[in-house]
């Protein structure tokens, strides 16, 4: 289970990296059609790159399950610990594109 930490951590670090350029105001770093009716880009920023943020805690806490023991149990914790924390980072990224762009797409 180390090695699967490692890779969490090292995935962790990236989308963080992500989130922050964005927070930024890097919204180039978002696809452009999930932006067409945006029209405050830096408000639109900051909250995309706070929920992206949520979303690099989940591997985070994947990791961090992975170093408690190497046993089957402890694998599938941190397997549903990361796609339960996904499923609620794009939840937060569902709701700034709702409040932002009007919709999802």
């Amino acid at each position: 289970m180390l090695t699967y930490s490692v890779m969490m951590f090292l995935t962790t670090a990236l989308i963080i990296l992500l989130s922050i350029a964005i927070y930024k105001g890097k919204t180039n770093l978002i696809h452009s059609y999930h932006q067409t009716k945006v029209t405050d880009k830096s408000a639109y920023g900051k909250a995309f790159g706070k929920a992206l943020l949520g979303v690099a805690m989940a591997p985070l806490f994947s990791g961090i399950v992975g170093l408690l023991g190497d046993s089957e149990v402890i694998a599938i914790i941190a397997g549903a610990v990361l796609v339960i924390g996904i499923g609620i980072g794009i939840g937060f990224i569902v709701g700034v594109q709702k409040k932002y762009n009007k919709g999802i797409f």
